[in-house]
């Protein structure tokens, strides 16, 4: 598939057939998020590959982080919220936790740890599209929970930046449409 056409065409894919996707395919997606752009070629990334009964396990360290926010575990609305959040990780057959770790040297600057970091997300999304897999980015407060941060074994210098929830599509993707890059540019001679 055309890069270009790949970047026009890739939607965000929530549904999932429950088959497992080949290693294979999940390592080539793996293998395109290590040639993501860093600087002093540090490659701050981490990725964590979640199937089978690590998701159902994953799930319980996000029920068990919430649950230290809420105040009545008893209550019937506290009880949706903690099942809703233990489910989270069985919505697609695979995820794919992506963390940065900015390397600890004052030449390095933390937040372009992180933007490659996210630049390699980006290149594990465009390669799950150009496979014929479905892929979707998701983040929310779970990502940032010392709970779930620890599950991943990270310290409190890393960031765990999102999950990529990825099977194959059970679902026809949106039409999408974006603001002309005319409107939010600048040319300057």
């Amino acid at each position: 598939m055309d890069v270009l056409e790949a970047i026009k065409t890739r939607r965000s894919i929530s549904k999932f057939k429950p088959d497992e996707p080949p290693k294979e395919l999940i390592e080539k997606i793996l293998d395109a998020g290590t040639w993501a752009p860093t600087h002093h070629l540090t490659e701050p990334w981490k990725f964590f590959v979640l199937t089978g009964k690590a998701r159902e396990k994953l799930g319980e360290a996000m029920a068990q982080a919430l649950a230290e926010e809420l105040t009545d575990l008893d209550s019937q609305e506290s009880k949706v919220k903690l099942d809703s959040e233990r489910q989270r990780p069985l919505r697609a057959p695979v995820i794919i936790a992506v963390a940065a770790s900015p390397k600890q040297d004052p030449n390095v600057v933390e937040l372009e740890e992180i933007v490659a970091t996210a630049s390699a997300m980006q290149n594990m999304l465009l390669a799950a599209h150009a496979l014929g897999l479905g892929a979707i980015l998701r983040t929310g407060k779970a990502a940032y929970r010392k709970k779930v941060k620890e599950f991943f074994g990270l310290s409190d210098k890393e960031y765990l930046l999102g999950f990529i929830y990825l099977g194959y599509p059970d679902m026809q993707p949106q039409k999408a449409t974006r603001t002309p890059f005319s409107s939010k540019t600048v040319w300057l001679n």
